[in-house]
């Protein structure tokens, strides 16, 4: 019997599929990650079907002209091996078309995305520890639906590649989350997001303009939730971020390799204290 294998793009129904295959795989996907990673470009996630079984899946979110960001890539357990996902990931990879994209690589595959065109530019560490009581001054945290949100938009293009306004406005008031400010004098210099997972909550994205101002967040998003487990994904380009996660006891459980089609972006590295996910960036 011959097998038919097609690709295609996915339902906005199907997403769960491949959220429940990232948690079977130890991802420890958000709550409501379906929801709000399908905001990001509804055109922009694929499955992979054998005899209209869904086998395969994957995202490439292609934020604006310029700019992609693939991930999402699971090939069921029983299809491994067989050049399945080669071919989601070309099909992946011509929806991108021009733009330079990015992926963050489990480590022992980075050789494979290299044969594909990935260049390797640098590593991304999951760090986890327990929520913890701690002292802090309040006065310059607000929520985050007090800012005005093209203000937020500006300020989160300083640390992403591209602008994100449908993906960021889904986010950020997502149920089962909290997303705060830090503004000084009327000034916006840093915000957070937090969402339920699985297990415990992670924490993304994380940007701010100083260490102060990103431990002032990370510590405020702790409060009422002490003893639960909370994840910070962070870049290894900025120093600072490694300073925070040791401070505060956290260990590395994960790692990636950020890896681009072209050149690594430029942004305000020093500003990205915790990157938004593994899997759109």
């Amino acid at each position: 019997m011959k097998h038919t294998y097609h690709i295609r793009r996915m339902q906005a129904d199907e997403l769960h599929i491949a959220i429940d295959w990232a948690s079977e795989e130890g991802w420890n996907p958000g709550l409501h990650d379906a929801e709000t990673f399908y905001q990001a470009d509804p055109d922009g996630f694929f499955v992979g079907e054998l005899d209209d079984q869904i086998i395969a899946v994957g995202s490439a979110v292609c934020y604006d002209q310029d700019f992609a960001f693939c991930g999402l890539y699971i090939v069921h357990p029983d299809f491994r091996g067989q050049g399945y996902g080669l071919q989601l990931t070309q099909q992946r990879l011509r929806y991108v078309d021009t733009r330079n994209a990015g992926i963050d690589g489990v480590v022992e595959n980075i050789s494979i995305y290299e044969r594909i065109g990935y260049r390797l530019a640098y590593h991304n560490m999951r760090y986890q520890g327990l929520a913890r009581q701690s002292k802090l001054d309040q006065n310059a945290i607000v929520a985050l639906s007090d800012i005005n949100f093209a203000h937020l938009a500006a300020y989160d293009r300083q640390c992403f590649p591209a602008p994100r306004d449908a993906f960021l406005q889904a986010w950020i008031n997502q149920p089962d989350s909290r997303a705060i400010a830090y503004v000084k004098q009327g000034k916006l210099m840093g915000y957070a997001v937090r969402r339920k997972c699985i297990e415990g909550h992670k924490i993304g994205p994380l940007f701010a303009d100083s260490f102060v101002i990103a431990r002032h967040l990370l510590t405020d998003l702790q409060q009422d939730i002490v003893g639960e487990a909370i994840f910070l994904d962070i870049t290894e380009i900025n120093p600072a971020a490694k300073r925070l996660v040791e401070q505060l006891k956290m260990q590395e459980v994960f790692s990636t390799g950020r890896m681009y089609l072209k050149s690594q972006p430029r942004l305000a590295d020093e500003k990205i204290f915790g990157i938004t996910t593994f899997e759109l960036g």
